[in-house]
């Protein structure tokens, strides 16, 4: 395959509904097998939303708060688990319209904690199956009130409609080793799941695809303040001017490390790219860090 069509939703989902965003998440999934598309990308926890009110509400970390309490009940009791009939319909879109799909999600697994949340990123085929649940390694400063740790064993590509494809959870991009991990698996696209593309997630993205040799997704969310839940305090700020405190920036790297897609803000849509899988082979020739400039002689990797 030389020609792949992507999809990146730069949608808001349903915020902290879990069932309204899977409904929202399918209506797009049957847009996009109409239009052939190839591989379609949720953005860092769209299911259901990222928690940027951590970020902005004023009593988010204080001790024993119930506010904070209510908030996490209602958000576990909204997170994904991976043997669900929510996730079973997603899967089933995916069968019904030949579409492979990587998204984040507010994870809970059962089967593992009573109530821990992760933040986590699921890949699944054309065919519905499940290849792989990635939980991000470490939660992000915030994210650490209401996410868990995960571990090393989703380090790995999936075969998503025919080609390689990885992907990495926000600051796990400053992360060498994790880096590393992923480029061992010779994928040929990589998804990049941020809250939003600014500057320097644009940086971090860039440098990925410009090492990897890969082409980079870089997801951005959309998040408006008006959807903060009613049980947090938000600032007055944001009271007496709503706005986008999510404002997305998705955009499409090249292996060269250049934009294929500039980065796009500020607007609801689903952005399509047609790329060309050749031109991975064409920026190996002056770098490969998993052959040619990889000096295994020097140095010894290997992952847990």
């Amino acid at each position: 395959m030389d020609r792949y069509k992507i999809g990146i939703v730069q949608l808001s989902p349903v915020h902290l509904d879990l069932k309204g965003s899977v409904e929202k998440a399918i209506g797009v999934i049957e847009d996009a097998g109409n239009l052939n598309t190839d591989l379609l990308v949720f953005g860092e926890t769209w299911f259901p939303g990222y928690p940027a009110w951590l970020d902005h509400c004023e009593n988010v970390s204080q001790w024993n708060s119930q506010s904070m309490k209510d908030t996490y009940r209602t958000l576990l009791n909204n997170a994904l688990v991976a043997d669900s009939k929510e996730m079973n319909a997603i899967r089933g879109s995916a069968k019904k319209n030949k579409i492979s799909l990587v998204f984040g999600a507010n994870e809970f697994d059962p089967d593992k904690s009573k109530g821990t949340i992760y933040n986590s990123l699921f890949f699944v085929n054309e065919d519905g199956d499940l290849e792989n649940v990635h939980r991000k390694l470490v939660p992000t400063y915030t994210e650490k009130l209401i996410h868990g740790q995960g571990d090393g064993s989703s380090l790995k590509s999936s075969i998503l409609s025919g080609v390689s494809v990885t992907g990495a959870i926000c600051w796990e991009h400053w992360m060498p080793l994790t880096r590393q991990a992923l480029h061992e698996t010779h994928e040929q696209i990589h998804i990049a799941a941020w809250p939003t593309v600014h500057e320097m997630h644009q940086i971090a993205s860039r440098q990925y695809a410009f090492e990897g040799r890969c082409f980079v997704i870089a997801a951005g969310q959309m998040l408006h303040s008006d959807h903060f839940p009613d049980t947090l305090k938000k600032p007055q700020s944001l009271i007496d001017r709503p706005e986008w405190v999510l404002n997305g920036g998705s955009c499409v790297i090249g292996p060269d490390g250049k934009f294929i897609v500039e980065p796009k803000f500020n607007k609801e849509e689903v952005i399509y790219c047609e790329i060309d899988l050749n031109r991975i082979q064409e920026e190996s020739l002056t770098l490969d860090v998993t052959g040619h400039y990889q000096r295994d002689d020097v140095f010894s990797f290997h992952l847990k």
